[in-house]
């Protein structure tokens, strides 16, 4: 059976992180593994605490997980520290780990800040050279090259600075845009792009949910650009039956 392994924070709501992430993987068939950067106090409308997990036990976490079990894919979410992001990319070279995905997580849905500015450009420099792909959205994209990314023709160029930095793919995601959704994938020759209907309202986790599906299609051999339209399908679908079940945004139904 394939496996996947999620790095990324708890929510309770299972919305989001590492619970979002495992039954995603449960849904294309991959077995999950997990290991914890954070934990979060938070509901549909807001986080009211994050503890994080420090760094020795992350590491000790990954260490004796990869000591027993490799995964055939692997994905980061909220990492929150300069340490935790350290620790993951010794795990990915200590065990040459392959089809590294990273959704650099750097603000909630609601708007709290998951990653800290040092942290971000420890990510940028030292983790994106070990992936396969990266997810930024445009927000997180526009943090983490200092362009303005608001439409199409500003996505490819922060596609091509991230690019710079070393992944095999980047995928800059644009859900966050007015009048469509539009994901733009570059390999640093070529951009293919997925369109799709806007769907309006406020959704919690899209881009875990995104993430993980083509961590889970890299488990199963799925080539990147694929395994990106398959994912982007995936969440549409979530949308479209996502769940009102707090006072906030809404929760997919994974």
């Amino acid at each position: 059976m394939n496996i996947a392994l999620t790095i990324a924070g708890s929510d309770p709501t299972g919305g989001a992180g590492i619970q979002a992430d495992l039954k995603v993987f449960h849904r294309f068939g991959v077995y999950g593994l997990s290991a914890l950067s954070a934990a979060t106090a938070q509901n549909t409308f807001r986080i009211s605490a994050i503890e994080r997990i420090e760094d020795p036990f992350l590491y000790e976490q990954l260490n004796t997980l990869l000591t027993d079990m490799r995964p055939d894919a692997l994905k980061t979410g909220m990492l929150l520290s300069t340490e935790a992001v350290r620790s993951v990319a010794k795990a990915v070279t200590s065990y040459s780990l392959q089809n590294l995905v990273v959704d650099p997580v750097i603000l909630s849905s609601t708007g709290t800040s998951l990653l800290e500015k040092k942290a971000a450009d420890i990510m940028r420099d030292e983790l994106f050279p070990l992936a396969k792909v990266v997810t930024p959205n445009i927000v997180e994209a526009s943090a983490l090259t200092g362009l303005s990314v608001s439409d199409e023709g500003t996505m490819e160029q922060a596609a091509i600075a991230l690019k710079r930095f070393g992944p095999e793919f980047v995928i800059i995601t644009g859900g966050h845009l007015e009048d469509e959704t539009l994901e733009i994938i570059y390999d640093g020759k070529t951009f293919h792009r997925l369109r799709g209907r806007k769907i309006s309202g406020e959704f919690h986790g899209t881009g875990c949910a995104f993430s993980a599906a083509i961590t889970a299609l890299l488990a199963k051999e799925t080539p990147v650009v694929d395994a990106a339209r398959e994912a982007k399908a995936f969440v549409a679908g979530l949308i479209e039956n996502s769940l009102a079940l707090g006072k906030g945004m809404k929760l997919l139904n994974i």
